[in-house]
């Protein structure tokens, strides 16, 4: 199912895996960040979850010590040719956003759509939040099942 009020380049674009590049009010940080959309089906729910990622990879394995190893994907530009420099995806923090914010960016042009991740990068992004201990289940629920081992719904 689609969204009807998305402007038709969002609805071409949002994905599980779309990454956009913007500025979000739940980080510390005034600066835009990537964005990597990780909902199974962003068209058919309120909220788009998204992780984000950070070329501080050092500094956020440092925070995260002591979490689950696999929370934390190192993504390298030979994989995602979009990141310049070692990019982690910090799977332990997820961000909403909903569909009427992404919107007003979109139409403000505060938002830029990148290329989206590999499928190989975003199955280890799902395993990530499905092995956090710091993410909620209701947002763990809005990623595919298959993000356990299973087949991809790609």
């Amino acid at each position: 199912m689609t969204s009807p009020d998305l402007p038709v380049q969002l609805r071409l674009t949002l994905r599980s895996g779309t990454v956009y590049y913007f500025e979000h009010r739940g980080l510390s940080s005034v600066e835009p960040h990537y964005f990597a959309v990780i909902n199974a089906d962003p068209q058919a729910n309120k909220v788009l979850i998204m992780a984000v990622g950070s070329s501080q990879v050092a500094k956020v394995q440092e925070r995260r010590k002591g979490l689950p190893r696999e929370t934390l994907v190192i993504v390298e530009p030979s994989e995602y040719p979009d990141f310049s420099k070692p990019t982690v995806i910090d799977c332990n923090q997820v961000f909403e956003l909903s569909k009427e914010e992404l919107i007003q960016k979109f139409k403000a042009r505060e938002i830029r759509y990148h290329k989206d991740l590999p499928e190989a990068v975003l199955k280890r992004i799902w395993q990530g939040v499905r092995v956090s201990p710091r993410v909620d289940e209701t947002h763990k629920n809005l990623i595919p099942p298959e993000a356990d081992g299973g087949k991809t719904l790609l």
